[in-house]
């Protein structure tokens, strides 16, 4: 098959490029010249405009977008409206509200031009891991791109499958994303206590590679975690401050919407937030308080 990739950006690049390796053509935009330039060595066949990908596409054409979500998205379907035709097909790629993906499928289908999400999980490990894939749409369309897909994930019936109609793709990876940012932060909460049980002068790096043969609590963010602390044991020029996509909001917000209880994933997005507050107003106040009803002291800055 051919498809056009819309973002040239690390991932998309590292997708493009394993489409190529699975004998697929693709051709490539970026507005960035540099980042075009790049995958020319690749085997994508970078242009310079929207209307041009287009026009280097037989119809039916399937353009993929791999654009930060939100506007951008948007500003990019309706670049691309003008060149497109019915029976064309648009895959988003990257992380977008579900109920974003929702609106644009219904937009898209009256123009009869198919919209699928696609949750993409994999990182910078896709290109040759493989990528696991959650897809959202008509179940007749998502059929027609199988090869892509199988190309793209790990193993031909592994690591992918159609969930359901258009945005359950990206709800299913807003989950993911959610139980990822539980996960990491018990590995992250663990891994601390370890360390400042400093009687045992625990080698931390050592004991996440016992963990990872046979363990319960193995996994592939386990694998990253060692490979972080055999590069950096002591996270030396790391800031204590942790930075999120938004999925793991969305996922709060959703448990919220249907009464479902989710303490852990909550609680991890909070501590990220907490991260980022190196002026505690709350915690001054709370010694503060302290100080007042019990005349305890307060650490002077």
């Amino acid at each position: 098959m051919e498809l056009g990739m819309i973002g040239l950006g690390r991932m998309g690049a590292n997708m493009a490029q394993r489409l190529v390796q699975g004998k697929h053509r693709v051709v490539g935009y970026d507005p960035d010249q540099a980042v075009r330039k790049n995958v020319e060595s690749k085997g994508i066949e970078p242009v310079a405009a929207l209307d041009a990908l287009v026009g280097k596409l037989k119809a039916p054409r399937v353009l993929w977008l791999m654009v930060p979500a939100g506007e951008v998205v948007d500003q990019t379907i309706e670049a691309l409206l003008p060149h497109l035709a019915p029976g064309d097909t648009l895959i988003d790629g990257g992380n977008s509200n579900f109920k974003d993906t929702q609106r644009r499928a219904k937009a898209l289908a009256e123009k009869r031009i198919a919209y699928v999400d696609c949750g993409t999980s994999g990182g910078v490990w896709g290109l040759t891991e493989g990528y696991s894939m959650m897809v959202g749409g008509d179940e007749a369309v998502v059929e027609k791109l199988r090869p892509i897909f199988e190309t793209l994930a790990p193993a031909k019936d592994q690591g992918w499958g159609r969930v359901g109609p258009a945005g359950s793709g990206h709800y299913t990876k807003m989950i993911h994303n959610g139980i990822e940012y539980g996960m990491m932060q018990a590995y992250a909460e663990g891994f601390s206590i370890l360390k400042h049980k400093a009687e045992f002068g625990l080698d931390l790096h050592q004991v996440a590679e016992i963990w990872r043969t046979g363990s319960v609590v193995r996994s592939w963010l386990l694998d990253l975690t060692a490979d972080a602390l055999g590069k950096n044991p002591a996270m030396k020029g790391i800031a204590p401050y942790v930075v999120d996509s938004g999925e793991g909001r969305w996922t709060v917000d959703e448990a919220i919407a249907l009464d479902v209880p989710a303490p852990v994933i909550t609680l991890s997005l909070i501590e990220r937030l907490r991260s980022r507050d190196t002026e505690s107003f709350s915690d001054k106040l709370l010694s503060a308080m302290r100080n007042e009803f019990g005349g305890h002291a307060i650490k002077s800055e």
